[in-house]
């Protein structure tokens, strides 16, 4: 490790968490923001965002089957985090993860999605022959009953468990700030405020995710956007992004005030080690411009297609800001002494297990996975045709 300033201890000079944990609280926080727009149409009647629906539940899906692998990587022994569900801690926030999990993609995400898609599912079973047939039968669970009454249950169902995704989906990545944020040892980190700004920006870059997910689809499968449901989108996205960033302001200036013993330091490594990721790529390039873009569609008359041009760009930049965020906490948080007297850099590696190319692995699975899902189950509304027995483009 170089560009070593000041004292510190042989421990604190190698950074224990890397990009991987970086990866971690960002990916679980598109999980959250897409579950929580998709809760949207579902319990608070925002039916303007129905076209993207189904499309937040399977960006939820494929992102959350990913979430855990960067931990399974820095732990170089992925067997024994099944110790947590054999031997677990009640008392250990990390440990308890693996329930709220399992909890969140088994229970939750993965049945809602099932009861959602179980009338297309049944359908395509009837319409199939062959390898296919049985494939969407086990699907199915043999149950072929879409009667009225049965679809109705099956939608009372997926509402109660809408309703109870929320409270689950804060709680998976709402933790993630808590523990960060329960370090009292570390002034970086240590503020009452984490878990909230966590929660917040989890909403930002999920939204963000979904809209830019919608629009690059819609385009790839040659249909039309409906601009509506991406000018409300949009509008949830800035209202969140305000509140996201005044909450990142408060504690920026109750750190100011306090001027504690760390501030020197904080202040320090603010300008020098952290200055573009965090004042150039979170605040400006990630926070700034995106807010200014998003309030000029808010407050002006623009045609559509350069809303949309406009939302496209502030969605990837929000994704960018919401990304250093993560990356200002995670390594930032390691990059000074305990005495703070001290200071280092990380230095990534490129082909290590922690490296650059195992985290651009990991950011591009859920991408794929995202693919065979929608190859699957369409995102979009069933064709009239359905009814009578052809479940729209799924395919096996």
């Amino acid at each position: 490790m170089d560009a070593v300033q000041g004292y510190m201890y042989p421990n604190e000079v190698e950074l224990q968490w890397s990009i991987l944990i970086v990866l971690y609280p960002f990916i679980t926080g598109l999980v959250a923001g897409a579950f929580i727009l998709a809760s949207l149409e579902r319990v608070f009647n925002v039916h303007v965002v129905k076209p993207t629906y189904r499309l937040a539940l399977l960006t939820a899906l494929a992102f959350l089957i990913v979430a855990p692998l960067p931990l399974q990587l820095h732990l170089g022994h992925p067997e024994r985090s099944l110790e947590m569900y054999f031997t677990p801690h009640t008392t250990s926030a990390m440990a308890m993860f693996g329930f709220v999990y399992l909890w969140y993609l088994m229970v939750v995400l993965v049945l809602e999605i099932w009861l959602d898609y179980r009338k297309d599912l049944v359908l395509a079973w009837r319409a199939s022959r062959g390898v296919a047939r049985w494939f969407y039968a086990v699907l199915c669970l043999g149950v072929d009953n879409i009667s009225d009454e049965a679809l109705r249950i099956d939608d009372k169902v997926g509402h109660t468990l809408t309703i109870i995704g929320i409270p689950s989906a804060f709680l998976l990545h709402g933790y993630v700030g808590f523990i960060f944020g329960s370090i009292k040892a570390n002034p970086w980190w240590s503020t009452p405020l984490m878990p909230i700004v966590f929660l917040f920006s989890a909403m930002v870059s999920g939204i963000a995710l979904v809209m830019l997910m919608y629009m690059a689809m819609s385009k790839l499968y040659r249909r039309e956007i409906d601009v509506a449901c991406v000018d409300k989108i949009a509008q949830y996205l800035f209202y969140a992004f305000i509140i996201d960033f005044t909450l990142e302001m408060i504690d920026l200036i109750h750190r100011v005030y306090e001027s504690d013993e760390s501030f020197r330091a904080l202040d320090f490594m603010v300008h020098t080690r952290l200055f573009t990721s965090q004042i150039v790529l979170q605040i400006m390039v990630g926070t700034v411009v995106p807010l200014a873009l998003l309030a000029v569609t808010q407050l002006f008359t623009i045609p559509s297609a350069t809303r949309l041009r406009i939302y496209t760009v502030a969605g990837v930049l929000t994704l960018v800001g919401i990304f250093a965020m993560r990356w200002n906490v995670v390594i930032g948080g390691q990059l000074f002494s305990k005495s703070f007297l001290g200071y280092t850099t990380y230095k990534m590696q490129y082909v290590t297990r922690e490296g650059l190319l195992p985290a651009i692995a990991l950011l591009i699975a859920p991408f794929g996975i995202l693919w065979l899902l929608v190859r699957l189950l369409p995102p979009w509304a069933p064709e009239p045709a359905a009814e009578s027995g052809v479940v729209g483009k799924a395919t096996v």
